[in-house]
């Protein structure tokens, strides 16, 4: 078979034939002359050229590159999220914190696009100049781009444009990844994937801030709360004193603040096994724990009165009942399941007032293995600093996490929402400690 010269985005057609019967049918765009000839000697016999604007890539076709089937599984499941939403939903912003889910999907679209097509496919043409200024957030090695506040302005692109965005990307990487690429670029790969999956989150508390905050407090699908048994007693846990290794040992993925393995020494303490549950943060409101002082830091009372605060974000009291904002809408208060959405604020001020306090992140990693995590995000009095031997990675991947190592707090654990796999006993999570539109709980130490 004679093949005509490869020219930029030449669709490639692969026939799969068993005793000249026809097996299977897969399309694929050839962004480079690299990948078109890679694919003809891949499947020499089996190729045929044709012109065919819109692509399609057979779900018959095996994948036994386990990166792409990671990749696919990840695109899949933020699709998957925002799914029950209509399109009016998907360009809202309430506040600077939450963007709109329009937003989410452009911009993980946009970290492929940016760190691996543009820079590793030769002759890649992206798909729209111009949401390089939409879609980044704040890398500043990139450039310039809309400003947090203004997300939520933007009435284009479109939700429909977006999404043909993320077909397109998708198209290019699924290709990428389906050929022999450089195997060095597997970690920038991974943390493509570990970004994503850090705004899937985003996006279940992006849209729960959205429909939460609509007065007729929309449903947005059937997730339910953990709950902890009346029967399930909240034990102390004694850790001894000693000097113990901080920091991800492991050989897979894990992000630049995990690093480097230290050595901290660490008082004996005790940490509960349990996280607190409405009703026994109930207690401290009805004692009056937001209207006394001397529970507060100074900065957290000046925020309790400047804001207005009476209980945690989505409590209602309606008629003496006090009723909570969940996906499934709004639902009376469900006495024993586990506290979500406090600030750290909250947090100290309710260990304060049970005469304990919350621990550090170096002895909640510590404890760990020894009590069940991952209901919600644990606040942790330790400020979001980098570990001895701490490094950014050069060039725009340096800003991931090192340039907001100020004035955050650390939050271990993770959540209901968290996606599968994501977290880990090392992982450092941060938030400023006014912020409880995460899901965030407490977990007491002394």
């Amino acid at each position: 078979m004679i093949l005509p010269p490869a020219t930029n985005k030449r669709t490639v057609v692969i026939r799969w034939q068993i005793a000249n019967k026809s097996y299977g049918v897969v399309s694929i765009k050839c962004y480079t002359e690299t990948l078109y000839t890679a694919l003809h000697k891949q499947y020499p016999i089996m190729i045929e050229t044709a012109d065919i604007k819109t692509v399609q890539i057979a779900d018959i076709v095996p994948i036994t590159n386990p990166l792409l089937k990671r990749y696919k599984a990840v695109r899949n499941r933020t699709e998957s999220i925002c799914k029950p939403l209509e399109k009016e939903d998907y360009v809202v912003q309430p506040v600077a914190d939450v963007s709109p889910p329009k937003w989410h999907i452009g911009h993980t679209t946009w970290f492929f696009e940016t760190f691996i097509l543009k820079q590793h496919v030769k002759g890649y043409e992206v798909f729209n100049a111009d949401y390089n200024f939409v879609f980044n957030s704040y890398y500043e090695t990139v450039g310039a781009r809309v400003i947090r506040t203004n997300r939520g302005n933007l009435s284009r692109p479109t939700v429909d444009d977006v999404y043909a965005y993320r077909a397109f990307v998708d198209e290019a990487m699924e290709a990428f990844l389906d050929v022999n690429y450089d195997e060095a670029l597997n970690e920038l790969i991974m943390l493509g994937l570990n970004h994503e999956e850090q705004h899937q989150e985003l996006l279940y508390t992006d849209i729960k801030f959205i429909l939460g905050n609509n007065p007729l407090f929309p449903a947005y699908s059937d997730i339910t709360a953990p709950s902890r048994d009346n029967a399930v007693q909240a034990n102390m846990l004694t850790i001894p004193e000693g000097v113990y290794e901080i920091g991800y040992k492991g050989n897979d993925f894990c992000f630049d603040n995990e690093l480097a393995v230290h050595k901290v020494y660490l008082n004996g303490f005790e940490i509960l096994d349990q996280l607190v549950t409405n009703s026994e943060y109930l207690q401290f409101i009805n004692d009056g724990g937001y209207i006394n002082f001397r529970y507060w830091h100074a900065e957290g009372w000046d925020w309790v009165n400047q804001n207005k605060v009476q209980a945690p974000m989505y409590w209602h009291l309606i008629s003496n009942q006090w009723y909570c904002y969940t996906f499934n809408g709004l639902q009376p208060m469900a006495e024993n399941d586990v506290l979500n959405h406090v600030s750290f604020y909250e947090a100290a001020a309710y260990a304060t007032w049970k005469g304990m306090r919350l621990p550090t992140e170096f002895e909640w990693e510590i404890a760990a293995s020894q009590f069940d995590w991952g209901l919600r995000w644990e606040w942790t009095e330790s400020a979001y600093l980098p570990y001895p031997g701490f490094t950014k990675a050069p060039g725009a991947i340096g800003e991931y996490n090192g340039k907001f190592m100020v004035n955050q707090k650390v939050l271990r654990g993770g959540s209901q929402i968290t996606s599968p796999g994501h977290s880990r006993p090392t992982y450092r999570n941060f938030f400023h400690p006014y912020l409880r539109w995460q899901y965030t709980g407490i977990r007491l130490a002394k």
